[in-house]
């Protein structure tokens, strides 16, 4: 299950360092998650200082 960055993102970059598969890229309002190429690692959940990356359940 690919992961989404919510709209408590702050926008610091903290999960595009850290993601292993490089597949996070700063958006027009918030960072944004490639779901095509997320590993569903969850890299980025754990660096967020604001916990806004979560499992897309849609």
């Amino acid at each position: 299950m690919a992961y989404k960055i919510t709209d408590a993102c702050i926008s610091c970059g903290a999960c595009a360092e850290a993601c292993p598969a490089s597949c996070i890229s700063q958006g027009e309002e918030r960072f944004v998650i490639d779901p095509d190429c997320c590993i569903s690692c969850g890299t980025c959940a754990g660096v967020c200082p604001v916990d806004a990356p979560k499992p897309d359940e849609d």
